[in-house]
């Protein structure tokens, strides 16, 4: 009899061990939900940031695609995969579509700082390291809007 009461109670708890686990799992996943539907004012504002870099790549790798330089096409490809994880991120917290209409805004302002269609420069000088560090650390730079907006 000691020996069932010992299962039932290894069960309950196996079980109730795993019930545990669902239940951070699905508030994860519901407040990854909520975040696109009413993003946070710290998370606008890393999602600016996102975005110019996603413009400045997009930009970037259509002037390198464009100068008819073969050598320059894997630049370019690397520029447009940035441009699509930077997008990615976005859509993490702002809806598809509020990403896409502010992304066009953003790279309408850009491209009007450009000299010309083929310079890069001032786009160069403004966000290629701050992009490289905010695509390869982007918790960092959140943590950052966190703080600076409380």
């Amino acid at each position: 009899m000691l020996n069932f009461v010992s299962q039932r109670s290894d069960s309950f708890f196996h079980l109730t061990g795993k019930s545990l686990l669902l239940v951070p799992v699905t508030l994860f996943l519901s407040a990854t939900a909520m975040a696109t539907e009413s993003p946070s004012e710290a998370e606008l504002a890393f999602n600016k940031e996102v975005l110019e870099c996603a413009s400045y790549y997009q930009i970037s790798s259509n002037v390198i695609v464009n100068m008819d330089a073969p050598q320059m096409k894997p630049v370019g490809e690397r520029l447009l995969n940035s441009s699509k994880k930077a997008v990615a991120l976005a859509e993490q917290y702002q809806s598809k579509e509020a990403v896409e209409k502010q992304l066009s805004a953003i790279k309408e302002k850009q491209l009007a700082t450009l000299p010309n269609g083929k310079s890069l420069g001032p786009l160069m000088s403004k966000y290629k390291v701050a992009c490289q560090s905010l695509l390869s650390e982007p918790q960092t730079r959140l943590d950052y809007w966190i703080m600076a907006t409380m």
